[in-house]
């Protein structure tokens, strides 16, 4: 957890960022270590777990961590803890609470909050179309015989 926050105060002084850091550890060893880099690589989802991830996937070269921890300098937003659900990560531990967050402008709680609601209810709306196309697809992967199951 120290390494986390660490990884959170460096690249966050260096501009790199927000205040996150996070390390992937499996069997006693870092696998993969991130820290939010958004602002200084536009893009919205380089947040410090998901940087973890990819990198901790990179190295164990396998898209799935069973067995391994994840440890971050706050609570995961709803994407990393997505993220971290596919990735199959098996504990989480967090520093600082998406409340701490919500103090300083970092509000999670707003998409928390979006997420059981019904897609037509959402600040973002929903439609759906094309449903019997897109559909299709699925029907297709069902009969695939060398897919990849996730």
């Amino acid at each position: 957890m120290r390494r986390a926050i660490e990884l959170s105060r460096e690249h966050m002084q260096k501009g790199e960022g927000g205040p996150f850091g996070a390390v992937i550890v499996k069997e006693g060893r870092v696998i993969g270590e991130g820290w939010n880099c958004v602002t200084s690589t536009n893009d919205p989802t380089a947040h410090a777990e998901v940087q973890a991830i990819r990198q901790a996937c990179r190295n164990e070269k396998n898209f799935e961590l069973q067995g391994a921890e994840l440890y971050t300098s706050c609570e995961p937003c709803p994407m990393c803890l997505s993220a971290a659900y596919w990735a199959r990560i098996s504990r989480i531990y967090y520093a600082s609470t998406r409340e701490d967050a919500a103090r300083h402008q970092f509000d999670d709680d707003f998409i928390y909050k979006e997420i059981p609601l019904k897609p037509s209810e959402r600040k973002i709306p929903m439609q759906q179309f094309l449903h019997g196309e897109a559909y299709e697809v699925f029907k297709e992967w069902d009969q695939k015989q060398d897919k990849i199951r996730y």
